[in-house]
């Protein structure tokens, strides 16, 4: 509490990855963390946390943000953060807010970073972090440029990581999992501007490639006049 004005309580979801954790923070202070792993069950198993997370709320109490980890990881582990997180924040008339789940990690917090990551059918995925933010990316690349790529980072001394085992595609790249408070401590770092930027933007998914949308078969009810 600063000169008797109790600092802002604010909401971190992160659940792109089959660990799930949520995070409850007044100013800097952890009110209430909790992870669980998730796999592919995030929509049944993130709400009884999430309630026991909105129970550390003081009463009559109103979160300032609800920040979401917003992938590239699970897309129904994503979407179910972002629903939940926009249902929070629609009850306490505050911003949700999307933040990227690379720089919830221990080797996001360093100078500058690489992610990479299998996008699978023979391509890799890249995104760089540097100061804990994400500067570009992720975006698809080839395998062979991607070997090149993190074979160059190493070279420099930055940090190179994955959010999954990168085997498949001839990477020897250690995975690591994001996490609530790390997400935190990411919002935190950045400037009020920064912030302000991102509260006006819808949280989305990252998606390494546009959603799949199948045509309607011939005879289909919407096709029909």
């Amino acid at each position: 509490m600063l000169g008797g004005v109790r600092e802002a309580a604010r909401l971190f979801i992160e659940s792109s990855t089959p660990r799930a954790s949520l995070a409850l923070l007044r100013g800097s202070e952890v009110v209430f963390e909790e992870s669980f792993a998730g796999d592919r069950s995030h929509n049944a198993l993130l709400f009884a946390p999430l309630e026991r997370a909105l129970e550390r709320l003081e009463p009559g109490e109103k979160l300032a943000a609800v920040v979401i980890g917003t992938g590239p990881g699970s897309y129904s582990g994503t979407r179910v953060g972002i629903a939940a997180g926009q249902g929070v924040a629609l009850v306490h008339g505050c911003p949700a807010v999307g933040l990227s789940s690379l720089v919830a990690v221990p080797s996001a917090a360093g100078a500058a970073a690489l992610a990479v990551g299998d996008a699978r059918r023979g391509s890799g995925w890249r995104a760089r972090i540097e100061g804990g933010r994400l500067v570009s990316g992720p975006e698809l690349c080839g395998v062979a440029e991607l070997q090149e790529e993190v074979r160059a980072a190493r070279e420099a001394g930055r940090a190179v990581f994955s959010l999954e085992p990168t085997g498949q595609i001839g990477l020897d790249v250690a995975a690591e999992q994001p996490d609530a408070l790390r997400l935190a401590a990411a919002w935190l770092g950045l400037d009020d501007a920064a912030r302000a930027e991102l509260e006006v933007l819808p949280p989305q998914p990252a998606y390494l490639r546009p959603p799949h949308v199948t045509a309607a078969k011939a005879g289909h009810p919407l096709l029909r006049n």
